[in-house]
């Protein structure tokens, strides 16, 4: 398989995030302090990349590059030797939201020209600094750039529903993916567990609600009270010391209060019954529902505006509370299978 020479560089890439939190004093061969300087410069250059969630990211990372879940991963599809420059058009709101791009691309036998986010030129150039010198055949199959795109042969391109129609004309002449808005919701029955509730907390404020598999809305059955909510979430009240979050929270509430609308807030959240399904910071919407049974129905016709769906109410396609910000190798956004996108071409 073209990809297999380059699979003990991400494997050793994997063992680096673990080790760099698991055991701090392992230097793994002097790319420690180069790693502590880069998570200092990504934090300054992008606040909402705050040390934690950096680590989180990491972790997950470290946790996924093992040898055998990359060989479970890439065995199951069937390559060419062709080889194609693949343009990747990062997005840049949580960290290393691209690499899964980036790392698809290599290990099914391409070459990569990645357009960095202005908000993360910091992360990805080390992880490429580091794959480099493990295995120095990558040097000739990996480009990074702020600039335009050109001379590339087929695109995956993220962005918000805007972006995605630029994408679509200025790349309608090459084989692409292209990425618009998705939201994850999160549905309740009202028997959830303080501990559901818990770990579903970790599915709305990691990466302060910015990424695409973030939960920014509740669907609750109709007279929902949110008391167990609120107690199961209050370990997050920190969120507050984070300058940026805070200002997003104080100005949301103060428009919401202005307009005299009606609002549950427990300090750091605002909580607002909206028929929307993408909230702000600080704010997470919610939806009354009647019937089970009609609101799967309602997001079985909504799929295409969903990421991830959050529950424990038997629902198709729904993952369990806590899960949503760890997806495994197979986990494609948008559901479209990267991978068999690009062995395809």
């Amino acid at each position: 398989m073209p990809q297999a020479e380059h699979l003990q560089a991400f494997v050793n890439l994997g063992e680096l995030f673990t080790r760099f939190y698991e055991n701090p004093n392992d230097t793994f061969n002097g790319w420690r302090p180069q790693l502590e300087i880069v998570i200092e410069q990504a934090e300054v250059h992008n606040p909402w990349y705050t040390k934690e969630n950096i680590a989180f990211c990491l972790l997950h990372w470290g946790q996924l590059l093992t040898e055998q879940n990359l060989n479970k991963w890439y065995t199951s599809y069937r390559y060419s030797n062709n080889e194609h420059k693949i343009a990747i058009v990062m997005a840049g709101n949580i960290p290393l939201v691209g690499f899964h791009d980036f790392l698809a691309v290599l290990l099914s036998g391409h070459s990569v020209l990645a357009k960095l986010s202005s908000n993360d030129r910091v992360l990805l150039p080390f992880v490429v600094k580091f794959l480099n010198e493990q295995d120095p055949s990558l040097s000739q199959k990996i480009e990074l750039t702020e600039g335009r795109l050109q001379d590339f042969d087929a695109v995956i391109a993220t962005g918000s529903n805007n972006t995605a129609r630029y994408f679509e004309y200025y790349f309608k002449k090459y084989p692409s993916i292209i990425r618009k808005n998705r939201n994850s919701i999160a549905v309740l029955d009202g028997n959830e567990t303080p501990e559901n509730l818990t770990h579903l907390a970790q599915d709305i404020f990691r990466y302060f609600g910015l990424g695409c598999r973030s939960v920014s809305k509740l669907y609750v059955p109709k007279g929902y009270r949110f008391d167990t909510f609120f107690e199961s979430i209050f370990e997050w009240k920190d969120l507050l010391d984070h300058h940026k979050y805070v200002n997003n929270y104080d100005y949301n509430k103060a428009v919401y209060l202005m307009s005299e609308l009606n609002i549950l807030d427990n300090g750091f959240l605002i909580v607002k019954e909206d028929k929307g399904k993408a909230s702000p910071i600080g704010t997470l919407f919610y939806e009354e529902y009647d019937s089970l049974k009609e609101l799967s129905n309602q997001l079985s016709e909504e799929a295409e505006e969903l990421q991830c769906i959050v529950s424990n109410c038997g629902l198709p396609s729904e993952i369990g509370f806590g899960t949503s910000q760890i997806p495994a190798l197979s986990d494609y956004a948008d559901s479209v299978d990267t991978m068999k996108f690009l062995v395809g071409l």
